[in-house]
């Protein structure tokens, strides 16, 4: 995702899951595929270097598991500079991220059960 109103339909959205160092925000979206939005701020590393790092990581880790995330657009925000001493625990919050919103999309696509 690039422009402001896509950014802005998903952070008004209100949906959240967060981690030690990452926060997903997401909405599910009417596209045939997951769409994915980088947010790495000044405040969380000063360095360009440092924050083009964590995008690069996190935009990899998404093209890896880009066939099993449901079709939603999904917000990644560093909450928490990280560096390749901690690339096993980035891994780990991705992949548990992607997990929990799996969950959270397909419970809330599934229309309710009928009462007997």
């Amino acid at each position: 995702m690039i422009k402001t109103d896509d950014f802005s339909s998903v952070f008004n959205f209100r949906k959240r899951i967060s981690t030690q160092y990452l926060a997903l925000h997401y909405q599910p979206n009417t596209h045939q595929r997951a769409r994915l939005g980088l947010v790495v701020g000044k405040k969380v590393a000063k360095l360009s270097v440092s924050r083009n790092y964590m995008r690069r990581v996190l935009r990899e880790f998404f093209r890896l598991q880009q066939h099993e995330i449901c079709h939603a657009d999904l917000i990644f925000r560093v909450q928490k500079k990280f560096s390749k001493n901690d690339f096993t625990q980035i891994k780990q919050e991705f992949d548990g991220l992607i997990r929990k919103l799996n969950q959270r999309v397909m419970l809330s696509d599934k229309p309710n059960a009928p009462a007997n």
